[in-house]
């Protein structure tokens, strides 16, 4: 009788504890990266129904460098999108902006470098029909040898540059970590910019103050280090798994048996940080069947979380 008794009180305990993280550490929204062409009402309105409340767009630089293409073709292809997400019940939450070497913000050559600020300028233009909240950035493609310094000066011209049109789309710009385990790629070119903490700390320190962080999981050795470091300036996530020295994009481990990432303490880091943005997925698609698996993967790895908190206290 005693046992069961101890039993009762364990398990009201537990439920207790539960209750009080939750209402400590509340839930985050599901999101999943998808590609611009992608958008159509019934992929969004499965996405709803498997419980995704928000979406990031990656657009492509194609469509905006298209001769063919009129500005009204575009314009009507970005409307078309923002009434599927509408009528789907799904938010525009991010765009992911084209990026590459040849649009790169950073480019040490000032007539290319202007040319891909005329470019981005563009299509943040179109941007504003998609109404988004935040609108991510990559910082650079490759770099040349021994070049750093002279890139972060030219990112830093094109963010302020760039930065009062984000505004004008009523988003707030937001700059992605790179991968970047090792400074060299190999004999002719250097990892991109933001690759480490202590890089993106620098990087972020000159930029202004309405300038947020993008926290992708999948370009680091453990991202809670890089959250901690960001604190308030998390505006949005890149959530995937992996070993942070390739491009893996795994499901998060508990759920795929792959990567490395501590989820308790990159979830800890998160409230920490008062982030209170979506939990967006940008895995590869080879590595879920639908998008279900997305949300209850989520529901897995805070489960856990909150299970966790008795330990931690």
């Amino acid at each position: 009788m005693f046992t069961k008794i101890k039993c009762l009180f364990v398990l009201l305990a537990i439920i207790a504890i539960s209750a009080s993280g939750k209402e400590k550490y509340p839930p985050l929204r599901v999101g999943c990266s998808i590609g611009f062409n992608a958008v159509d009402y019934n992929r969004l309105k499965t996405m709803k129904e498997a419980g995704i409340d928000c979406i990031e767009i990656s657009l492509g630089a194609g469509i905006f460098t298209n001769k063919e293409k009129s500005d009204e073709e575009i314009t009507a292809r970005m409307k078309s999108a923002r009434q599927a997400a509408d009528s789907a019940g799904i938010e525009i939450w991010s765009i992911h902006m084209p990026f590459g070497k040849e649009i790169d913000l950073s480019q040490s050559d000032e007539t290319i470098r202007q040319s891909t600020v005329a470019l981005q300028r563009r299509i943040l233009r179109f941007c504003k029909i998609l109404q988004p909240r935040v609108i991510l950035f990559h910082p650079s493609w490759y770099l040349g040898l021994n070049e750093r310094p002279k890139r972060i000066a030219q990112l830093l011209r094109s963010v302020n540059e760039l930065n009062p049109l984000v505004k004008e789309a009523g988003a707030i710009m937001v700059i992605e970590n790179m991968l970047g385990h090792e400074l060299l790629r190999n004999e002719k070119y250097e990892r991109p910019l933001c690759r480490t903490v202590e890089e993106v700390e620098l990087i972020m320190k000159q930029m202004p103050s309405d300038v947020y962080s993008a926290i992708d999981m999948n370009h680091i050795d453990n991202p809670e280090r890089l959250i901690e470091a960001m604190g308030n300036r998390v505006k949005t996530l890149h959530v995937s798994d992996g070993n942070g020295r390739a491009e893996c994009h795994y499901m998060p481990n508990p759920c795929s048996g792959k990567g490395d990432n501590d989820w308790n303490q990159i979830q800890q880091e998160l409230y920490n940080a008062d982030y209170t943005g979506p939990f967006m997925y940008e895995v590869n698609s080879k590595e879920y069947s639908e998008p279900r698996e997305l949300y209850e993967c989520y529901q897995n790895l805070y489960r856990t979380f909150i299970e966790s908190i008795p330990q931690k206290q």
